[in-house]
């Protein structure tokens, strides 16, 4: 099922340009991750998709009328609640979501993010690693159908970086979509199924990892990221 349709979109800021006509669609259970360099139109993007900013030309269609309650995003950084723990940061974003669940529940989704034992730890104490699953684990409290993440395991290790890319894939196991925007070619290339690249506010290329590198005859995707962002320059 599609969930997201961008056709022909265009944003200004300040009558400057900052995403011009771009297309694409997100569909069910699928992983996309999201690449550019800074300014190149990622945020403005998912902004509009999110409803907080509009187009000025183009139109994007959603799945839903209450998308919004459906959609579960988490930002580089998550303001947790000063002075509160973990269960308690959790209990209180269970308000705010309106999500029916119980302290047992709550304790289940602890497990599943590897923070039971951080329980009763305070929210802000935490490694960056356990802030990280923290994020995602209040993201998705309301059961969300689509996921958005900004750089979900930017500053981790390498072992850091593959528990959250873990529990990314199980995610979409468990039937979510999820729309990541990412630096690291190496997680892009672990779990997405799709890739988009962006530059200067125009998607370049959007397709399978394996794909896009047989079309374009190149051997990793960071090889790929720069051939088609340097077309993009010669065209300029």
């Amino acid at each position: 099922m599609n969930l997201i349709k961008f056709e022909k979109v265009t944003k200004l800021l300040k009558k400057r340009e900052i995403v011009h006509q771009i297309d694409f669609e997100i569909n069910q259970n699928e992983v996309i991750a999201l690449v550019g360099t800074n300014g190149a139109g990622k945020t403005t993007t998912i902004r509009m998709l999110l409803g907080i900013t509009q187009p000025e030309a183009g139109s994007i269609t959603r799945w839903a009328s209450d998308f919004n309650k459906k959609i579960g995003v988490q930002l580089q950084s998550t303001p947790f609640f000063e002075g509160y723990t973990v269960l308690e940061n959790l209990k209180l974003f269970r308000t705010f979501y309106d999500a029916a669940l119980s302290n047992q529940e709550l304790t289940g989704i602890l497990e599943s993010y590897n923070l039971h034992d951080a329980s009763e730890t305070v929210a802000t104490n935490l490694s960056l690693g356990q802030q990280k699953r923290l994020a995602l684990a209040i993201t998705t409290l309301h059961n969300p159908e689509l996921i958005i993440l900004d750089e979900p395991s930017a500053g981790l290790d390498p072992g850091g970086q593959r528990e959250v890319q873990q529990m990314i894939k199980q995610l979409k196991k468990a039937g979510k979509t999820i729309l990541f925007s990412s630096h690291d070619m190496l997680e892009v290339r672990n779990i997405a199924d799709r890739v988009i690249i962006m530059d200067k506010g125009r998607i370049l290329a959007d397709g399978a990892p394996g794909k896009l590198l047989a079309e374009y005859q190149v051997l990793d995707l960071e090889e790929l990221f720069y051939l088609v962002t340097a077309k993009e320059k010669a065209y300029v």
